[in-house]
């Protein structure tokens, strides 16, 4: 949206085609707003409330605040060899001599006049500078003489004067100089917006990378030894249709129109028997596709993440479904059949969607004797708890809850629970696992817990401050020999090609993502184009994001880096989707997910193999799920979990179509209870349960239950 502020300086302009530097700095005690329309003032009425709440942050500077003309005086007195240090610097003390919030504005839209103006020709889609508020338009190139030329326009004039600041730094810079700025060397240029306009702050941020981004193609280009990059495959998704770029999202695209007698065939059995079905984001977009158009005919179908389908599965029962078919690894089964019985509802029956066993690389690492090794560490180190990753079996969650007190943990609850965990106890000593990379994650955000304020620190947790981050750090552990094959593959080749194609695209990363990735995240999140978390967590940033686009009613395109496995994508695409839809005045908004899909873990069939899939006339070389062998790489990363496409479409019409089962056609797809007992003489059943519970009641109440500290605080005396 543009701001309707204008600034009208008293002494005479000259052509707006002049180098910043040479433009006269208007007196500011005679400028005026100019409101045209009442529609304006209520646009800029927010922006100026919002400045009363800015802080002075001029409190370091010894001398006392310059005036306006004497920063022109300065400004106009400067040398084209001025380093891009000092040209920031004299930025910075310019904006922090002014105390009066309002005269910040004015500053920072006087320079909004003072930017040359940018050739129609530049205003295209390419050059749009994706995370900003308002449209914002960025070229540049690299000269003869080995320096970068910018030049930038928005339809905000407040996003221009950012711009403008940003293009007398860094034009005439060299590509090292534009290189070497950071983000963090522009927060004392912070507006302060507060409120819907605080997305307007990270224009900073976003038109920077974009400067870097385009830096880094030209030296490339320049010096003929750019990376041999080729785009990942995306989805292109307008309110008109689906475009696929790159056979592998060709090959995702296909099932996301499913057939309609398959659709109604999954139906009427499901009625007809009274069939729930909980499914994990993770499935085969075939199955998936079948699924999310099952939907709208029968009310018990749930895709989710872990943590939601014993929910789910809770609430169909009370809705009257006699059978849960559960669509994921191992693990989930045993989880809904468990919090089943707990709940009551020990008669509906709960199958899995095949004869053999449905593995999990994390479910195994925590069942390893290592993992038992480890834990065997904290049980000798008094209070300790062990908090415990869902993605792992009943069995391990009982007998660790033996061995130390046990909680379960979500991607999207782990820190809080953590922190929670140390506020109640102090003194505690928390054992995580057995994700390798989360863990490491999680150490590195309390480390960058360190640098932030007590006030800072108290809006993620209220109990904590900076001395109890610093304080908790060296009594914080994870397991170091546990990782899931599917978020293995994010590591430096895709990180890689991110910073090199995508440093400016919106960025989502699942917490089990290798270190490296998660910091390109943390970046990106920081100037609120990037996502770190649970599946849901994921899906929840991406409809937001679209949806602020589909209210700001202007063409855009949004780029989406999908940093989880690519099942997720028949759940975006359904939401995106339906705002797309709703909204039939953004016909011209565009949403891409982009696969970030490792070159070795691509496996690929001839077009003549009776493995390629045929699309009308084309043939697919690759083919999503196991049969097709797409997605694994022999060094251990999948952008497909080979686990979760066990779970077919034809295994679930087939235990659909067999319940009741009378002639026991499918009695090894039920999920059995534990019968086994724990070393201490209880039932498995019983035992794993609790530390679920003990996550249930934090949830609800924010707080570890009373049993859980009593348990941890008494440990040491039943030892």
């Amino acid at each position: 949206m543009a701001l309707a502020l204008s600034i009208t300086p008293t002494s005479s302009s000259s052509s707006s085609s002049c180098l910043l530097s040479r433009n006269p700095t208007p007196n500011f005690k005679t400028t005026h707003l100019n409101f045209v329309t009442p529609r304006r003032i209520h646009t800029i009425i927010p922006l100026l409330r919002s400045f009363k709440h800015l802080q002075s942050s001029s409190k370091d500077l010894k001398a006392s605040p310059l005036s306006i003309s004497a920063i022109a005086s300065s400004s106009t007195s400067s040398q084209t060899t001025e380093l891009v240090p000092h040209k920031l610097q004299r930025l910075i003390n310019e904006f922090k001599s002014f105390t009066n919030p309002i005269d910040r504005l004015k500053w920072v839209l006087h320079h909004a006049s003072l930017i040359p103006p940018m050739p129609d020709s530049s205003r295209t889609e390419l050059n749009r500078v994706m995370g900003c508020t308002a449209r914002v338009w960025l070229d540049a190139e690299l000269g003869q003489d080995g320096k970068m030329k910018f030049w930038a326009d928005s339809d905000s004039d407040l996003s221009k004067g950012m711009c403008s600041c940003l293009i007398q730094v860094l034009d005439e810079a060299t590509p090292e100089e534009v290189m070497e700025l950071k983000i963090e060397d522009l927060v004392e240029l912070n507006v302060g917006l507060l409120g819907s306009e605080r997305s307007r702050v990270n224009t900073w941020h976003n038109v920077l990378v974009s400067m870097q981004k385009k830096t880094r193609w030209f030296v490339a280009e320049r010096e003929g030894k750019g990376p041999n990059f080729e785009p990942f495959p995306s989805l292109v998704l307008t309110a008109n249709g689906i475009e696929a770029k790159g056979s592998f999202a060709e090959a995702q695209a296909k099932y996301l129109f499913p057939e309609e007698s398959r659709v109604q065939e999954l139906v009427n059995v499901l009625k007809e028997k009274k069939i729930g079905v909980v499914a994990h984001f993770y499935m085969d977009p075939e199955v998936q596709g079948v699924l999310t158009a099952a939907q709208k005919h029968w009310p018990h179908i749930s895709i989710s993440d872990s943590l939601i389908m014993a929910d789910s599965a809770v609430t169909m029962a009370k809705d009257g479904c006699e059978f849960i078919t559960v669509l994921g690894v191992d693990f989930m089964s045993e989880n809904v059949r468990a919090i089943l019985d707990q709940a009551g509802f020990g008669e509906v029956g709960v199958y899995r969607m095949s004869d053999e066993t449905i593995g999990c690389s994390l479910a195994d690492a925590a069942s390893a004797p290592a993992y038992l090794n480890y834990l065997e560490a904290a049980s000798r180190s008094s209070p300790s708890l062990h908090v415990v990753y869902i993605n792992t079996s009943l069995e391990t969650k009982a007998f660790t809850h033996e061995l130390v007190p046990t909680i379960t943990c979500t991607s999207s609850n782990v820190v809080q629970t953590i922190l929670q965990a140390f506020a109640q106890m102090p003194e505690l000593n928390v054992w995580y696992g057995p994700d390798s990379y989360m863990g490491a994650n999680i150490v590195k955000l309390f480390q960058q817990m360190t640098l932030m304020t007590d006030g800072e620190i108290a809006k993620i947790h209220p109990k904590h401050s900076l001395d109890s981050i610093k304080s908790l750090l060296p009594r914080l552990h994870y397991f170091q020999e546990g990782t899931c094959i599917v978020h293995h593959l994010f590591g430096h080749e895709v990180v890689e090609r991110i910073k090199y194609m995508y440093c400016d695209a919106f960025l989502t990363a699942h917490l089990e993502v290798p270190g490296e990735m998660f910091s390109l995240a943390m970046e990106a999140k920081k100037r609120d184009m990037g996502v770190v978390g649970s599946t849901q967590n994921i899906l929840d940033f991406i409809k937001l994001k679209v949806q602020e686009a589909v209210d700001r009613n202007v063409d855009d395109h949004l780029q989406f880096i999908l940093g989880t496995e690519s099942g997720m994508v028949t759940s975006i695409v359904a939401v995106i989707r339906s705002l797309l839809e709703s909204s039939s005045a953004n016909s011209k908004l565009k949403v891409e997910v982009v696969f970030p899909v490792s070159s070795d873990s691509m496996t690929k069939t001839s077009s003549e193999s009776s493995n390629s899939i045929r699309v009308g006339d084309v043939a697919l070389p690759i083919v999503p799920g196991v049969a097709g062998g797409e997605g694994c790489s022999i060094h251990g990363g999948c952008a497909s979990c080979p686990y979760m496409k066990m779970n077919s479409l034809n295994s679930l019409l087939k235990v659909c179509h067999n319940l009741p089962d009378v002639e026991n056609v499918i009695g090894r797809f039920i999920a059995e209870r534990f019968k086994k007992q724990t070393p201490q003489g209880k039932l498995i059943a019983d035992v794993g349960c609790e530390p679920i519970l003990h996550m249930r009641h934090f949830q609800a109440n924010k707080e570890l239950p009373e049993k859980l500290v009593h348990q941890v605080l008494s440990w040491e005396s039943k030892r």
